[in-house]
């Protein structure tokens, strides 16, 4: 059993806000459906009042999982900032962080929880407009006003964001540009169009470098497009090929999914805006490896 005492000063807040600040989302939801927590020795629920004095006795074990690095905990670590003013925030996402909590992944752990902590003391409480997976890099908008955010996100649902990604798949492409129409699963499960165009970067002896344009922002769009083409992205442990992955890692010391959003385009107070995000290192590195080879044979 794991027992918390509420410190005097901390506000009263609902018992299911308070553990999602300490606790992965996934496992909160678990202790409520397991009826695994107590409040003063009474069995509580999400909405129930915790304040100052309160003790909170929790009877399921939280098993944190060691496995890899969590960079957010390195004292230097600190997200570039690609773009700022009093609204708007675009920073270049770094890979292995997730943007948002999730199932086994505390919010202290994400852009957005970082991003809380560094604005809270300036009344700003940043909002995600998209989303990057965990272990994409690159261009991420964030918006520090409510009615920024809805804008935004309406621009997004649109279509009305330019949204461009390099990406290295497995295998050699034919076609030197093309797009890829094959509907994908929505919001509510159901399958909606997804639209992906690609124009080839540079053909490897076993892998193509690809520019991508998504039109549209189905989940995994890119990674399940070229998959479902039969050129999955390198690396990606999800949807890719397993054996590939495993000679490519051991050839090239890649540990992550070759994917990063390389640009962004959008009409911002009244303006074309466009950022940048140049390829991190590793990713710049295992080309660096790819045309040595290549020209080398």
């Amino acid at each position: 059993m794991q027992e918390i005492h509420i410190p005097a000063g901390e506000s009263a807040k609902k018992l299911g806000n308070y553990l999602k600040k300490h606790f992965p989302i996934g496992y909160v939801r678990k202790l409520f459906r397991k009826n695994a927590i107590r409040l003063n020795g009474q069995r509580a629920k999400p909405d129930g009042l915790v304040q100052p004095g309160d003790r909170i006795q929790i009877f399921l074990p939280f098993k944190r999982h060691t496995q890899g690095t969590d960079p957010t905990k390195s004292h230097q670590f600190e997200l570039e900032i690609v773009f700022e003013d009093d609204e708007l925030l675009v920073i270049n996402k770094p890979p292995a962080i997730a943007v948002h909590e999730a199932k086994e992944i505390l919010k202290r752990q994400t852009v957005l929880g970082m991003l809380e902590a560094k604005y809270r003391n300036r009344g700003v409480a940043p909002r995600l407009v998209h989303r990057l997976d965990k272990d994409t890099s690159g261009v991420l908008v964030i918006a520090k006003t409510e009615k920024l955010a809805e804008e935004l996100e309406s621009l997004f649902q649109e279509s009305k964001v330019d949204k461009e990604y390099l990406c290295l798949v497995a295998g050699l492409l034919q076609e030197s540009q093309g797009k890829v129409d094959i509907p994908l699963p929505g919001r509510k499960g159901s399958a909606v169009r997804a639209l992906t165009h690609f124009k080839i970067v540079k053909r490897f002896s076993e892998t193509t470098l690809v520019r991508v344009n998504i039109e549209t922002g189905r989940m995994h769009q890119i990674r399940l497009h070229f998959a479902k083409l039969g050129h999955p992205i390198v690396m990606d442990a999800q949807h890719g090929d397993f054996a590939f992955n495993k000679r490519f890692r051991k050839e090239f010391g890649l540990k992550r999914q070759f994917l990063h959003a390389s640009k962004l385009a959008l009409d911002y107070r009244g303006k074309k805006q466009t950022w940048n995000a140049p390829l991190p290192g590793d990713l710049d590195e295992t080309l660096n490896r790819l045309r040595s080879r290549s020209s080398g044979s």
